[in-house]
């Protein structure tokens, strides 16, 4: 039985992962970024003066003819000869320029790592770009939200259960801030990314030999140049590049899986607060309308860590100047972390740009606690007067069941009248800074040139409030140093 095997399809269209199936990271990319790669060495030799300025032309026009030989099915047939696609992709190429100058500078002094982790870094600036693109739409919608909502006094939730009240606009406004500064650290990695060039050993030798010390360096810049990409020393075996880009990706991805999460708690039935754009049906039960744009992008989340840890594996098991499978181990995880990484990024701008909000909702979910949830208000006003112990045994009886605020309109040390009883019972009036801290959030979202403006106009329209989210008509505010 021959050991070829026959050329694959593609392997991978999202059937069982729907939101991590990505054009920019398929096989076929990989396998377009390796050509791009090996051409940009040539072009590289052409820029210093070495080869014929001719040799680009040639290579063009012989691998125009011979496209379906450089094919992902074809070299992955092939690869597991060799351990990598670039061993018989430079055989496929050297045959397509067979008898041309072209073919003499064709892979000249390069090793396979060099240009495979040259291809992999291109294919990740592009998913990079690709994500970014996605995130500025997350953004500008879950900034506009936040704006919108705020003041909206809803249920805060810790450990589980109701604790005091915060904003809608203030709950998400972290999600938001955290997204901003995961996106900012993508990022700073991306910018970073440099090209491969080290020779076999990573010691330049080869090129030394072809150009000279000086050409070498030359050599090196251009090929960067060609490409984008920074001129860095040889990092065949210090894998840092890959390592940012994955934990920044990794990073972006818990961003989006907490914002999902929380979108998903908001749609369950018994809340209700929160609802996609046009939620997924069941097969079973039509009734439903399930969250299914925040289930991906959780999943996304859970799928991202094992991921990583597999990339950081590989790079503390990067031994001598090549590596014995860490190398080998890195790139499929690396490449996977970079699907999951625009498949959240996709699914998430989706989710934020057709989130729906019942207000009404929000508001009974609130009043299930009533007044109970601002106990801590209870504690911190009339404590001084009536001691923490009587609070304690007042808010006990209160849930008992009695009323809460007869209560303290008949206890003798409260020295309120029933309009002050009420301010000092409604959630709404207890909301700290959380107006602030989502006023905060869109500014920050904004910094940063091509952000979303912290001027949305849902903000823009919004009228006035102080930081409890009270009209400032009504209440008259103390001058104060802002600390959100």
């Amino acid at each position: 039985m021959s050991s070829e095997r026959e050329p694959a399809p593609v392997f991978d269209v999202g059937l069982l992962s729907p939101a991590s199936a990505d054009a920019a990271v398929s096989d076929e990319a990989i396998a377009r970024a390796l050509v791009q790669t090996e051409r940009a060495l040539l072009a590289a030799y052409v820029r210093i003066g070495c080869a014929p300025a001719g040799v680009l032309g040639e290579f063009d026009e012989r691998l125009r003819r011979r496209m379906d030989a450089v094919s992902a099915p074809v070299l992955a047939a092939a690869a597991g000869h060799g351990g990598n696609p670039v061993i018989p992709l430079v055989g496929a190429l050297r045959e397509a320029v067979a008898g041309t100058a072209a073919a003499e500078w064709l892979h000249r002094g390069a090793t396979s790592q060099d240009i495979l982790d040259t291809a992999v870094v291109l294919q990740a600036a592009r998913a990079l770009a690709e994500a970014d693109a996605a995130l500025a739409r997350v953004e500008a919608a879950l900034a506009a939200f936040v704006a919108r909502y705020r003041a909206t006094p809803a249920a805060a939730h810790t450990l589980t259960q109701h604790s005091v009240p915060t904003t809608l606009g203030a709950r998400y406004g972290r999600r938001l801030e955290a997204i901003a500064d995961a996106r900012a650290r993508m990022a700073e990695a991306g910018a970073a990314l440099p090209a491969q060039l080290g020779g076999a050993s990573g010691t330049l030798a080869s090129f030394v030999e072809i150009a000279g010390a000086d050409g070498a360096e030359r050599l090196a810049e251009a090929f960067a140049a060609e490409l984008g990409l920074r001129a860095a020393a040889p990092w065949h075996t210090s894998r840092t590049p890959v390592l940012r880009v994955a934990s920044a990706a990794a990073e972006t991805v818990a961003a989006l899986a907490a914002f999902a999460g929380d979108v998903a708690l908001g749609a369950r039935t018994e809340s209700g607060e929160l609802a996609e754009a046009s939620g997924g049906g069941s097969s079973a039960m039509p009734q439903k309308r399930n969250p299914v744009r925040a289930v991906l992008v959780r999943a996304a989340g859970q799928r991202m860590p094992g991921l990583v840890s597999t990339v950081h594996l590989a790079a503390a098991e990067a031994t001598d100047e090549r590596p014995d499978g860490a190398w080998h181990a890195e790139l499929p995880a690396f490449r996977e972390a970079l699907r999951v990484l625009l498949g959240a990024a996709s699914g998430a701008a989706e989710l934020a740009e057709g989130l729906r909000v019942d207000e009404d909702r929000v508001a009974a979910n609130l009043a299930i606690t009533g007044p109970l949830a601002v106990s801590e208000r209870l504690m911190l006003v009339l404590g001084p007067q009536l001691g923490r112990g009587r609070v304690q045994e007042l808010v006990d009886r209160a849930v008992g069941g009695e009323d809460l605020a007869a209560l303290l309109a008949a206890e003798p040390g409260v020295r309120l009248d029933e309009a002050g009883i009420a301010a000092l019972l409604d959630p709404a009036e207890y909301l700290g800074l959380a107006p602030r801290i989502a006023d905060r959030a869109v500014r920050r979202a904004g910094e940063q040139p091509g952000r979303a403006t912290a001027s949305t106009p849902d903000a823009a329209a919004a009228p006035a409030e102080h930081a409890d989210g009270r009209d400032p008509a009504s209440t008259p505010e103390p001058p104060h140093e802002d600390h959100a």
